[in-house]
């Protein structure tokens, strides 16, 4: 018998048409939850006749140490004619030891396996105290055990030249060996290596290219020669397509794949062996399958064994399947569940259509960074760095998308006591009927470049602008900072501090101060000119009479428009004041003038009647009526009226009280726009800016007073939250719409480096804590379908109370009384009582309306109720305040906004949930929902429904009402949902029972008024938790569950041996909580104690924070990070020892469902 090496076999590892590429296992994989794969594995030899074979060893089994999961395992050889030995080498790697009696012609060797493909943190180990920080010696008798992976090769040129580039200073030893796996990697250049055996170090170093096995072999001895045992291994390599791709790294593979492949392990005391791959730089993960571990690669091969001297023909086949995998939020739905989706999509928009609904969708979406998940910006706090460059990168690519020649316009958001300033808002409008609102798009600056303006341009602009609009330019003056303030704000200063490094608390005012007197107190900060639309058409202008005859500006950071001194004005009787009205959005609106009509009669007032004007106008009538409205404000200017000053007591009436303003700020030039009644003067004026910034070829940014309220119009806004960017949509109309809408939104958000997760520091995952809420409504207020149907109205408040799984499945981390979407019944269930009365005064008016119920008696119905427990209508589940408001028109739009809904993941999830809510609309149009009593559910709200079981009983009950009416909807589309809001957290198997723990609910209370700087603050108490355990194949007669040594409450499912119930803990223990003398009550320990031998069969363990101590200070940097904290806390062991009586269940009758660890 003729022998071949034994790293003959080796082939194995390099005999493979594939590249493993440099990206292997980015970061950009979103395996967020277990995917089982299964591999299939061949390798056949074939001789020229037959032969005798020598005892086989085939190392083809996953080693014990392998943390990925293997489901199921088999190794089937041919011949059949054969006998297997299990065993384990010194290394305690599993060996098949086959024989084989007979000659055979083939030899063949398939193994298939199931592999669970869940995350696994490659650095969740605990180094040793003194192996923390490289160099660090092993103890003597760790050297002993460890001699076979100390015992370096013979040091060689190119070796020695490379370990000398190694530094050798203290670090942390993680970082060491992430450094050096990635020198390695860096070093050796991959290729496809078939010939046998492996590389020695120096020749991968002559070569700079090796296999994998070569590059690992490298490492193992660079390693060894530093002092760190370190071993090679041969094992499986599962790499699976990522969900989302990497932004700024790489995204691994296109395709799933498997091979045969070999990195290294290191040992680090206290920790074991750490596998370092050094063909993709990286630690080990999930996807490295260790089959053989050794000193030597030789005792790794695969497969090794003599045969008689023969012609053979080798053949090696793998691949890989996906067997089954979870609901995951990255890839939510297959290719033909989207396509059932789009379908029925397309079916409710025929009905909404053929039953005249007349609806519109739109929504206010949210994001967080995807760099700085610790940042106060995104998390608490409304404004910060980045968070205006983010919004503006988004604002951009939605505007590109939308509205190209929309109009751009950054005006002033939201404005809450407590914040020193207004927040921002980037809004960005233009017309429905397709014209153009701002012409060329190279005119509008960008924010972040200086195109060197200054107070000249600003005064000039105009000046230029007073012309277009025949204006005498004589109206505009320049406006200062106030003197007097800041002399005065000086002299207040310490007298050892310097104005221009002052060291006030406030870093606000400080950079107030050090700008203000930086640039000089009799600098001019910008120019206003007076303006106002006249009534018969044209613009009119006037001198603003000021006592000291300069404008000082209220100081302040804001734009100069929003500083003027408007309370140094003239008095003026308040009959006479000219209040500036909304117009009222049920009107009749005409068609708006086109844009080019609007762009040509400014060049007729620049140009004052030449010849070549003619030209440029459309049509003589229009060409002589423009010149008219010229000449006549021409006129006016020349007469000048009475600009003499008001006299004492009398009514200054005349006065134009409303000013349009230039100022130049970091090098752009912002033009500050005036309030005007109607849309027309708006876009007048837009178009005289543009001409203007045209004519000086200086780009500009509008701010200032947004365009009316308009249904002509439509929009979108960016604008900042605390802790997220909020992105309030334009609405859509149908079904395909919103599909497009919001896929591209989710798509640029990405593209900006916004996401719509965030993670927890112990693991959990969720949505961006800003909410997804949804604005339904009509394309004007006559159209909304709530203001036409009230009885449409009454069936959503009515259905949603009904079931609340509508409440919960949805919303976000806070929900329950004090949230800010609570249910109509939280803590309030007269307010159910008050609902029924309002709901029949409806039903009343209704009947007795001729031509339908009046508006307002619907707001006025509703409003009182639809709020939160402090009478916010705005913080309400269902929030009315724009349907037909009391306090003006702006708030009379016909809008109901439905707030319970966070954030999900993905597009695909967040369009999922619309169809839900338009297939409710659509038959609710049809058949309203009017039960003659809502339920009353009391405490069962805050018991029952916490838990994930009852949650997806009632959902599917929603499910079936639909389906009933025509709209199948599949429950399994909102699997992705349930595994997002409700993650498991694991389970345990024992005599045909098997315990799952799965997160719940818990609602968070506000606590009383704390003291704080500026006023008093309100906290939640956010320390309690609350999972569900849920047992199946129990016989409640014989077993019971424990908690901590109580008896958990079980109760049944309805389903022979199925049981739930739900356990409320303290997780952890902040400085001011509701009941603080009560400490944490984990870890959580399960029993499933036997009541007749009074032992507990079996167990696991929960800890709200690592079992082994590892509490990180930061948030996951992503999905793989966050999912690996959160499996680290379940421990599928741990039972408790000894004798066990369990005490009876004691009584708690407001939370039947619910162990509540705080009560004695």
């Amino acid at each position: 018998m003729a022998c071949a090496r034994p790293d003959d076999h080796l082939r194995e590892l390099s005999s493979l048409a594939y590249a493993v590429p440099k990206t292997l296992f980015a970061v950009s994989q979103e395996l967020t939850v277990s995917i089982h794969v299964a591999l299939n594995h061949v390798t056949h030899y074939r001789y020229d006749r037959p032969i005798s074979l020598a005892p086989q060893v085939v190392r083809l089994r996953p080693a014990p140490h392998s943390r990925t999961p293997i489901l199921s395992y088999s190794l089937k050889i041919t011949p059949a004619q054969h006998f297997i030995n299990w065993q384990q080498d010194p290394q305690a790697n599993y060996l098949a030891r086959l024989v084989f009696p007979e000659k055979t012609r083939e030899f063949r060797v398939e193994v298939d396996l199931v592999a669970e493909m869940s995350v696994i943190n490659p650095f969740d180990f605990f180094p040793e105290p003194y192996a923390t920080s490289f160099p660090f010696a092993y103890e003597a008798w760790q050297r002993e055990e460890l001699e076979p992976y100390l015992t370096p090769l013979p040091r060689t040129p190119l070796l020695t030249e490379f370990l000398a580039t190694i530094p050798r200073a203290a670090r942390a030893s993680v970082d060491f060996l992430v450094d050096l796996n990635q020198r390695v990697q860096h070093k050796v250049g991959y290729v496809i290596r078939l010939e046998p055996g492996v590389q020695t170090p120096e020749e991968t170093l002559t070569l700079a290219l090796g296999s994998c096995r070569d590059s690992a072999w490298l490492l193992v001895q660079v390693l060894r020669n530093l002092g760190l045992a370190a071993r090679f291994v041969s094992g499986y390599l599962i790499q699976l397509v990522p969900d989302v791709k990497s932004l700024d790294g790489p995204s691994g593979t296109d395709h799933d794949f498997t091979d045969l492949h070999a990195w290294c392990e290191v040992y680090l005391p206290g920790a074991g062996w750490i596998g370092l791959d050094p063909t993709s730089g990286l630690f080990a993960g999930e996807g490295h399958i260790p089959l053989a571990c050794s000193p030597q690669p030789s005792s790794a091969s695969p497969i090794t064994g003599l045969t008689e001297k023969c012609e053979c023909q080798f053949e090696h086949h793998m691949q890989i399947e996906r067997v089954w995998e979870a609901p995951r939020v990255t890839r939510p739905y297959s290719d033909e569940q989207w396509q059932t989706i789009e379908a029925l999509g397309h079916q409710i928009d025929a009905d909404l259509v053929r039953d005249d609904v007349r609806l519109t969708m739109g929504g206010e979406p949210t994001f967080v960074s995807i760099d700085d998940h610790d940042g106060g910006e995104w998390n608490t706090e409304a404004l910060g760095p980045t968070k205006r460059a983010r919004a503006a990168e988004i604002f951009q690519r939605l505007r590109d998308k939308y509205a190209p020649q929309g109009l751009p316009h950054f005006g002033q958001g939201k404005w809450y006591p407590g914040e020193q300033l207004p927040r921002w808002s980037l809004n960005c409008f233009w017309r429905r009927d397709g014209q153009v609102m701002w012409n060329n798009p190279a005119l509008y600056a960008d924010e972040s470049r200086d195109y060197g303006a200054d107070g000249q341009l600003a005064g000039r602009f105009l000046r230029t602008l007073a012309e277009h609009l025949a204006i005498d330019p004589k109206y505009v003056f320049a406006a200062y900072e106030d003197v007097y303030y800041h002399l005065w704000r000086e002299d207040r200063l310490p007298v050892n501090v310097d104005p221009f490094a002052s060291r006030l608390d406030d870093p606000l005012e400080r950079e107030r101060l050090a700008k203000v007197f930086r640039q000089g107190l009799d600098a001019v900060v910008g120019h206003v000119l007076p303006l106002q639309a006249r009534a018969q058409g044209g613009w009119q202008s006037g001198p603003w009479y000021l006592r000291g005859g300069r404008c000082y500006l209220v100081p302040g950071d804001s734009p100069v428009g929003y500083r003027l001194p408007l309370d140094s004005q003239p008095w003026v009787a308040k009959a006479d004041y000219p209040y500036v009205h909304a117009p009222d959005p049920t009107q009749a609106f005409p068609a708006l003038p086109a844009h080019s009509e609007m762009h040509a009669q400014f060049a007729i007032s620049r140009s004052l009647g030449l010849p070549a004007v003619s030209a440029a106008v459309s049509g003589e009538r229009f060409a002589e009526k423009a010149l008219e409205r010229v000449d006549d404000a021409l006129a006016h200017g020349a007469d000048g009226g009475n600009e003499s000053p008001p006299r004492a007591g009398e009514s200054a009436s005349l006065v134009t009280r409303t000013s349009l303003s230039a100022q130049a700020r970091n090098g752009v030039l912002y033009i500050f726009m005036p309030p005007t009644e109607t849309l027309e003067d708006y876009l007048e004026l837009i178009a005289a800016v543009e001409a203007t910034a045209e004519a000086l070829a200086a780009p500009v940014i509008v701010e200032g007073y947004e365009p009316p309220s308009d249904p002509r119009l439509t929009n979108f806004r960016v604008t900042p939250d605390p802790g997220v960017i909020e992105v309030n949509i334009q609405p859509s109309a149908n079904w395909d719409e919103l599909v497009a809408r919001t896929t591209h939104l989710y798509e640029a958000a990405h593209l900006s480096r916004l996401c719509t997760e965030k993670f927890m520091l112990d693991g959990r995952h969720t949505g961006t804590g800003g909410g997804n809420h949804f604005v339904f409504g009509g394309a004007t207020t006559l159209d909304s379908p709530f203001l036409r149907r009230p009885d449409l109205l009454r069936s959503l408040i009515s259905y949603w109370h009904n079931h609340p799984s509508l409440s919960y499945l949805f919303s976000g981390l806070f929900i329950g009384p004090t949230s800010q979407s609570p249910r109509v019944d939280e803590a309030r269930n007269d307010s159910v009582y008050e609902l029924e009365i309002a709901f029949s005064e409806l039903s009343s008016a209704t009947a007795e309306a001729a031509e339908g119920i009046a508006p307002w008696v619907i707001d006025r119905a509703l409003r009182n109720l639809l709020i939160d427990a402090t009478g916010n209508t705005h913080r309400a589940e269902f929030c009315i305040d724009k349907l037909y408001s009391p306090d003006g028109a702006t708030g009379r739009l016909g809008l109901l906004e439905m707030r319970a809904f966070e954030m999900p993941p993905h597009a695909r999830m967040s369009l999922a949930q619309q169809l839900l809510l338009r297939a409710l609309i659509a038959h609710f149009w049809r058949m309203p929902y009017a039960p003659e009593r809502l339920l009353r559910w009391g405490t069962e709200l805050h018991d029952r429904f916490m838990l994930p079981h009852f949650v997806q009983q009632d959902f599917d009950d929603v499910i079936s009402d639909l389906r009933g009416a025509g709209y199948a909807l599949d429950s399994a589309w909102f699997a992705p949902h349930f595994e997002f809001r409700f993650p498991v957290h694991g389970s345990i198997s024992v005599l045909g029972m098997e315990l799952e723990l799965r997160h719940a609910l818990e609602p968070w209370n506000v606590m009383g008024e704390q003291g704080s700087v500026g006023g008093t603050a309100r906290y939640v108490d956010s320390s309690l938790e609350r999972l569900q355990v849920k047992l199946s194949g129990m016989a409640a007669e014989r077993y019971v569950l424990t908690c901590n040594g109580r008896r958990v409450p079980l109760r049944s499912t309805g389903k022979v041996g199925e049981f739930v119930a739900g356990v409320r803990y303290r997780a952890w223990n902040p400085p001011s909580a509701l009941h603080p003398t009560i400490g944490v009550h984990a870890p959580l320990v399960f029993d499933l104690v036997d009541t007749w031998m009074k032992r507990s069969l079996a167990g696991c363990q929960y800890h709200v924070e690592h079992p082994g101590g590892r509490n990180p200070d930061r948030y996951p940097v992503n999905a793989n990070e966050a999912e690996g904290r959160r499996l680290a806390r379940f421990t599928p062991f741990g039972h408790s020892p000894g004798e066990i009586d369990v005490a009876p269940l004691p009584d708690n009758a407001g939370f039947p469902f619910t162990l509540d660890l705080r009560r004695s």
